[in-house]
């Protein structure tokens, strides 16, 4: 086994999101779409893969499983696994890149993959906001991939994004939630307008928002959030009259009767919440609150917190679809308001 081929056809990336047994399936899909494997060549057992590649055993056989659930190899009792058909599906490789892992990235995750179907093998990436990151796992992609799919949010470093993703050829590229200014050619995108969208959920929530006098964003000093987002609050703030007020440190921040707080961050909310509980003022009736994008718990927190949000839904579908059409259409994504009893 030391010695075997097949080692050189399994390859295991450790930046990757993608469960080690997706990757596993999908070496050996490769390998049989490349003519590196045939049909009747014998696999490695569950016990060798283990050993060689540093896999658990439940993460091999569960690679296997899929293979033979899909008809790609069979498995003969005390013999072992062996490739049963090499008639497989040309699926659209895809590179799939996020800034991190949230509530909301699932969601675009989920309704992508759903979207796509069998059509497709994704190899899911996070570069957690790090632009070095970032360009490590572009530049050194091994993979000739059909589709690079990216959301770019940087801490710092990011005025440099253009030059890395403008080696991907365009008609490769989807960029989501956000447009990088410099990136040229056609490609498509599936974009936030978030200084509009700011503006026109808070133009919205306006009849309930003229029962407070002043209204606060908590936003961290050093973010990867849009700049376009405190454009968009300052503009409406300033067009309708309100006092308003920048927060980058809600915990030493006091909360005062009469203001709403728009809170950007979740760790953030919490802390908010905590403040207003522990002061013994209501929310709703003494201070508002809104949250940035929708989640199942704020249903439900404090009888409902009302939330300005893109509809991460529909995001994952239009990026699947614009790879299913083969479209380099520039999409604006939906964002709504939900008003609930927290305003």
């Amino acid at each position: 086994m030391m010695n075997s081929p097949f080692n050189k056809l399994i390859y295991f990336d450790e930046f990757s999101a993608t469960p080690k047994y997706a990757q596993l399936a999908n070496s050996i899909i490769k390998a049989i779409e490349k003519a590196k494997l045939q049909v009747d060549d014998v696999l490695p057992s569950i016990n060798e893969l283990s050993f060689q590649f540093e896999i658990s055993r439940d993460t091999a056989e569960k690679g296997y499983k899929y293979l033979k659930k899909i008809g790609i190899i069979g498995s003969v009792p005390g013999k072992g696994y062996f490739i049963k058909s090499v008639d497989v599906d040309r699926k659209i490789r895809i590179f799939l890149l996020f800034n991190k892992l949230s509530s909301h990235k699932k969601i675009i995750y989920d309704s992508f993959v759903k979207t796509l179907g069998d059509a497709a093998t994704i190899d899911f990436y996070i570069y957690n906001n790090n632009f070095s990151l970032f360009k490590k796992l572009l530049v050194n992609c091994k993979e000739d991939y059909h589709y690079y799919v990216i959301i770019p949010h940087f801490l710092e470093g990011g005025e440099n994004a253009h030059a890395v993703i403008n080696t991907i050829p365009k008609e490769k590229l989807i960029l989501l939630d956000k447009m990088v200014p410099g990136v040229t050619g056609n490609y498509g995108a599936i974009y936030e307008n978030f200084e509009k969208d700011v503006y026109n959920a808070l133009e919205e929530a306006l009849p309930q928002l003229k029962k407070y006098h002043t209204i606060n964003i908590i936003l961290p000093e050093h973010t990867y959030h849009p700049g376009e987002i405190l454009s968009g609050f300052c503009k409406f703030c300033q067009e309708y009259a309100f006092n308003h007020k920048t927060i980058h440190n809600i915990a030493k921040e006091p909360i005062r009767k009469g203001e709403v707080y728009i809170s950007v961050m979740e760790d953030d909310l919490v802390t908010l919440i905590e403040k207003i509980i522990s002061e013994g003022l209501q929310v709703g009736k003494d201070v508002g609150v809104i949250s940035y994008n929708e989640t199942a718990l704020k249903k439900i927190i404090l009888n409902g917190i009302t939330t300005i949000s893109t509809d991460f839904q529909m995001m994952g579908e239009k990026a699947a679809e614009l790879i299913l059409n083969k479209s380099s259409d520039h999409i604006e994504a939906g964002f709504y308001l939900t008003l609930r009893n927290s305003l």
